[in-house]
């Protein structure tokens, strides 16, 4: 099968279009087909030898992606050949074939396409948990959207309105403030300008009940728009690591930093089930809508890499075959 794999670690360039040997299937795995596979920042990492990689090269980036089932393994009854399923953490993603265990395996309806799946399972599952679980949005809330015009912003700004919040989004450029506006945001502010000053004023004075901050370097901003007893989510670090947090502030302000991951969510069959079919309903009865992704082969990889990277895509972006 072919596979865009790299040996080394460093820039898209590393990236290489090959054949190699098929995955070799377990019992409790179908081998599925990539149709639509979804690229994140989180391969940029892996890329670039920020995250851990198990294993010796050559590496498959991908975690994230959809397809049909090709090969059920023994004993699996729930799963035939033909079924379409899609998955939001299985790696080696980046291949013509890949193996996935069944108990993280995501049956598709059929009105779901390959590539609304692969372009929301990861970013729409992890804001469905920022809204219910690290902080349970509440209608009246009001919340400030970090990056607002990417995937993830996109869906907790939809979310959030579905919940009955006010939101606020931050944005880098006048274009992706648009995007973010064309989704349902109230407010949107850019990162260029003044924007503390500006939530500041959105909210008279107040502040925030919740700002939800991948950006990390921006973590002791995110908390000084945070109102008196308000929460900040830190899931992610796409400018930088952030400062240090002092718990004094934390007491004296009664505001609380708490973490999220959406891998200590997604924890057993049951909850990717219920989960994505809630993610699958919103969209179906279009609640929430997806943006069209922009796609490229898998061949052409390290392209899509470079995409992501310059930070000027909006929206998902996707590997096809």
């Amino acid at each position: 099968m072919k596979a865009l794999i790299f040996e080394t670690f460093g820039g898209p360039e590393v990236l290489q279009y090959k054949e190699i040997d098929e995955p070799a299937m377990k019992e409790n795995e179908v081998l599925v087909r990539m149709k639509a596979i979804g690229l994140n920042f989180a391969d940029i990492y892996r890329r670039k030898g920020n995250y851990h990689l198990a294993g010796n090269p050559p590496y498959i980036l991908g975690y994230e992606g959809a397809g049909v089932v090709e090969q059920v393994g023994t004993g699996i009854s729930d799963w035939k050949v033909g079924d379409r399923i899609g998955f939001a953490d299985v790696p080696f993603a980046n291949a013509e074939l890949v193996a996935v265990p069944v108990e993280k395996a995501i049956p598709l309806p059929d009105d779901i396409s390959f590539e609304i799946a692969a372009s929301v399972l990861l970013q729409g599952l992890t804001a469905q948990y920022l809204t219910r679980d690290s902080f349970k949005v509440n209608a009246g809330d009001t919340m400030l959207v970090h990056a607002a015009a990417g995937g993830v912003g996109q869906n907790l700004i939809q979310i959030g309105k579905l919940l009955g919040a006010n939101v606020i989004g931050l944005t880098s450029t006048i274009e992706k403030s648009e995007v973010a506006s064309l989704v349902g945001a109230d407010a949107v502010f850019l990162y260029k300008d003044n924007w503390m000053n500006e939530v500041k004023e959105e909210t008279n004075g107040v502040g925030v009940d919740v700002a939800y901050d991948s950006v990390g370097s921006t973590l002791a901003d995110s908390f000084e728009v945070t109102k008196l007893g308000g929460t900040v989510v830190f899931y992610g670090m796409s400018g930088g690591d952030p400062a240090f947090v002092d718990p004094r502030m934390l007491m004296d302000t009664s505001k609380t930093l708490t973490g999220g991951d959406l891998w200590n969510v997604l924890t057993s069959i049951e909850e990717r089930k219920a989960r994505s079919k809630q993610l699958f309903d919103w969209i179906l009865e279009s609640k929430i809508t997806i943006k069209e992704p922009t796609t490229f082969a898998l061949q052409d990889g390290a392209e899509a890499h470079r995409l992501l990277e310059s930070r000027k895509s909006v929206g998902k972006i996707l590997l096809t075959l």
